[in-house]
């Protein structure tokens, strides 16, 4: 992949970042409104991007009702980006929670406890 176009898919992840939660704060779901959005990865063409979401302290039925409520509202989303933005079109967007996020916080955490106790 060219220069350009990893660059255009870097600006568009960025773009994604900022508008999703400001998108998910207008909605109706309280609930939806503290979600933490960690990253935004696109794919290639730009059609599709995964939003990854810190895991924090949610119990997995927790995670279960949030990811449901982010797919009936995941059109909402995409709407308010595609009008915000000017965009012919949107990724359409995946939400996930990052297994990445929670494991580098252990990680941390082990360091923290090593440092601790040297």
């Amino acid at each position: 992949m060219n220069n350009e176009a990893e660059i255009k898919i870097k600006r568009t992840e960025s773009i994604l970042l900022e508008l999703i939660p400001e998108a998910l704060g207008q909605l109706n779901d309280n609930r939806l409104h503290d979600l933490d959005i960690v990253e935004v990865k696109c794919s290639r063409g730009r059609s599709d991007a995964k939003v990854y979401i810190n895991p924090s302290s949610y119990s997995e039925s927790d995670k279960n009702t949030y990811l449901r409520q982010l797919r009936k509202a995941s059109p909402i989303v995409e709407n308010f980006c595609l009008k915000d933005q000017g965009w012919y079109r949107c990724p359409k967007l995946t939400f996930e929670f990052d297994k990445q996020f929670a494991k580098s916080q252990n990680i941390e955490e082990l360091f923290k406890k090593i440092a601790k106790d040297s």
